[in-house]
């Protein structure tokens, strides 16, 4: 068996998708579109393709998950799931931006500037820019959640992936046909970190306060406040 065995998984996008990988190449992986069933889906996702490799959880040395930026509620169940399992199997569990690996899927189909944009809801857009060269894509601008109006125009003519240019096709006028995030992808790059030494703490990536927030301090009652 190899040294290394990286169970990767993402829930950032429209995709829940998982993945295992060896350090070298991606030995499984599975993929289902759904933006309602994360905690549903995830579970068996994940057994599916350890599974398909013939490996148990034990088996695993690392664990990798899309920290987003992504909605709140997709974007948790993934990272939870991933630092809980971490924590019950002892292994490190190392967090890639989910656009990185948007980017990195689009290697090859584009040479060059690259924008990634995908859905934010609210009529917005979770963006950043990247230079694809020589096999990798090399952000060159931090996450950003923005109406696409509010990207400069020489941005958007940028060849784009993500489902901003299928959500706003006026806006975004090159797109490339990769829309949700591959859990290969995450692999991929976590593979990298793990080979330089490198780790990146599984830390949501929200860029924006939740809609649903939690309670906060209660006020005093009038017997209090006396």
């Amino acid at each position: 068996m190899s040294e290394v065995i990286i169970l990767a998984f993402d829930t950032s996008t429209s995709a829940i998708t998982a993945a295992v990988h060896d350090g070298s190449r991606i030995l499984a992986e599975a993929a289902v579109i759904d933006t309602r069933r994360h905690t549903e889906a995830l579970a068996p996702m994940v057994e599916k393709s350890l599974q398909e490799c013939g490996l148990r959880p034990a088996d695993l040395t690392h664990i990798a998950v899309g920290i987003g930026p992504g909605p709140f509620t997709g974007l948790r169940v993934g990272i939870v799931t991933a630092v809980t399992m971490g924590y019950a199997l002892g292994v490190p569990v190392h967090g890639i931006c989910s656009l990185d690996a948007l980017a990195a899927q689009a290697v090859g189909d584009v040479d060059g500037e690259l924008l990634v944009a995908s859905d934010a809801r609210r009529k917005e857009v979770y963006w950043a820019r990247y230079v694809s060269a020589d096999g990798s894509a090399m952000r060159t601008s931090e996450p950003a959640v923005n109406h696409p109006l509010d990207l400069p125009e020489e941005v958007r003519a940028l060849p784009t992936v993500g489902r901003g240019p299928v959500l706003y096709p006026e806006h975004f006028r090159n797109p490339r046909p990769i829309l949700d995030v591959r859990a290969g992808a995450i692999a991929d790059l976590a593979a990298l970190e793990i080979g330089s030494g490198r780790h990146t703490d599984a830390v949501p990536m929200y860029l924006r306060r939740p809609d649903a927030q939690e309670p906060g301090a209660p006020k005093p009652t009038l017997a209090g406040g006396r």
